[in-house]
């Protein structure tokens, strides 16, 4: 039995799976997010611990046999944080998290220096980890100085598992500190960054072991034999292995909190300047390209709060079928943006209202201009020569038929839907488990899913979409300069 463990920035799920990669349990526990400060956004450690040994719990006590037969564990993280921890392995504060925007002034910085785009392949954006240690290190100068590791979330996780400082080439990837093309640490990157090696955990591939379970956790959990755990890999990498994404021009588009639209790639073909993030996956010998928008099913989340409607009653008014784009337009920027824009300053805005919109014309603007941000996202793609002919569709959002019709629609790209199951990090966080305890052939156990169904782009429509797609592109650096 295997165990993926996916670290989200609200909360950890569990999964329980047999070697096959069948989903045996589930178990959830959520946590919160401080934000003291606009732009801040933080998260206590020690809370993570809390939330897996609560899902631990909860999966030995739904099923105990298989639980004490647990073999593995593989570890899914939000990518970016930094988790600071001193010589006795104390945390020194909390962990600063990827969406804080606190240090914008010292990724322009490191945006600027010689070299780190072209080793980290990827601009410095506000989010990753590197600027934030020069903001601790000019605003927290005595924190700074205690540093002796630095861990992304998931790792420090695994430090608390393992009792090792281990990290892997996928979440390490966006730190600015990575050579991407090399999956290895760089001693000029770490250098710009004011950082030193033995600052950062040693790094293996996700798909391979990164130390076993310590002792005393085992006896506690009721865990009956040796438990490995793997590497593991950032969020969107362990989810490209949950729907056996790692091939050369297999795709998926995530409609969740965020949105995301990745590629797997066979070789480093970097583009920072469209500012796509181009990663070392998960698995050895292949990285990903992927747009990032900051904000998806979050905005409709947002809307569900101001009308006072919960998002599930807001999609489900709209009617199924597209019949063309709205008079209103929608600018998704409630957090700033990443792809294309590089922007953490820019805010959403509606452009078009009138006294006659209702909530359902607001719920469909707000999708279309999700699905307009991620069509931008796709034109950045294409610009770095990666094409993209049909993606699998996951995430919250596709629930709402309407939004999938949509997006195929501005994307011009059929959308396949997985048959009904589980396939998110979790997922391929416990096939990396296996995968680091067996060292089976990756191919056969990183399956794609079953397609249940594909949502084909209207064709009758596609050339609207794409007209309004140009509107509302056109209507950035006009918003840009509506907020200086």
């Amino acid at each position: 039995m295997y165990i993926g463990l996916d670290l989200g920035t609200s909360g950890l799920r569990a999964l329980l799976t047999d070697e096959g990669g069948a989903i045996v349990a589930t178990a959830d526990a959520a946590y919160g997010v401080s934000n003291p400060y606009p732009g801040w956004s933080e998260q206590d450690p020690a809370d993570w611990i809390e939330a897996c040994n609560t899902v631990m719990a909860a999966l030995k006590e739904a099923h105990p046999r298989d639980f004490s037969a647990v073999r593995g564990i593989g570890l899914s993280g939000h990518m970016h944080g930094a988790t600071l921890v001193g010589a006795e392995g104390q945390v020194l504060r909390p962990c600063i998290l990827w969406n804080d925007t606190r240090s914008a002034a010292q990724a322009a910085v490191l945006d600027e220096t010689p070299n780190v785009r072209d080793l980290s392949g990827n601009i410095v954006f506000p989010g990753f980890t590197a600027p934030k240690l020069r903001w601790v290190e000019e605003n927290e100068p005595k924190i700074f100085a205690q540093v002796a590791k630095v861990l992304l979330p998931k790792d420090y996780l695994r430090y608390w598992l393992t009792g090792e400082f281990v990290g892997d080439m996928s979440d390490s990837a966006g730190t600015s500190w990575l050579d991407v093309g090399k999956r290895d640490w760089s001693e000029e990157l770490l250098e710009a960054g004011h950082m030193r090696l033995d600052q950062m955990p040693r790094l293996v591939e996700g798909s391979d072991s990164s130390g076993m379970v310590r002792a005393q956790l085992r006896a506690d959990w009721g865990m009956s034999g040796p438990v490995t755990v793997a590497g593991g890999g950032g969020d969107n990498a362990v989810a490209a292995c949950g729907v056996g994404c790692f091939r050369d021009g297999d795709g998926f588009v995530s409609l969740g909190t965020s949105g995301v639209l990745l590629a797997a790639k066979n070789s480093f073909a970097p583009d920072p300047e469209t500012a796509v993030h181009t990663f070392c996956h998960a698995v050895p010998d292949t990285w990903y390209q992927m747009g990032v928008i900051l904000a998806a099913t979050d905005c409709l989340n947002w809307l569900s709060r101001i009308v006072g409607r919960t998002p599930a009653d807001l999609a489900g008014a709209l009617k199924t079928g597209v019949s063309g784009p709205s008079k209103t337009l929608f600018l998704p920027y409630l957090s700033g943006e990443r792809t294309p824009h590089n922007d953490s300053t820019i805010r959403g805005s509606f452009i078009g209202l009138d006294v006659a919109t209702t909530p359902e014309d607001m719920t469909q603007s707000v999708m279309e201009g999700v699905s307009f941000a991620l069509r931008d996202n796709l034109d950045a793609l294409k610009a770095t020569g990666t094409n993209l002919s049909r993606v699998l569709a996951i995430g919250g959002g596709t629930k709402s038929r309407f939004w999938l019709e949509t997006l195929a629609t501005t994307l011009n790209l059929p959308l396949d839907l997985p048959e009904k199951g589980d396939f998110g990090a979790a997922l391929g966080a416990a096939r990396l488990a296996i995968a680091a305890d067996t060292r089976a052939d990756l191919s056969t156990i990183m399956t794609a899913p079953k397609v249940a169904e594909t949502i084909e782009p209207c064709a009758d429509l596609v050339d609207r979409y794409s007209e309004t797609h140009a509107r509302y592109r056109a209507l950035y650096p006009h918003l840009k300069a509506a907020l200086k």
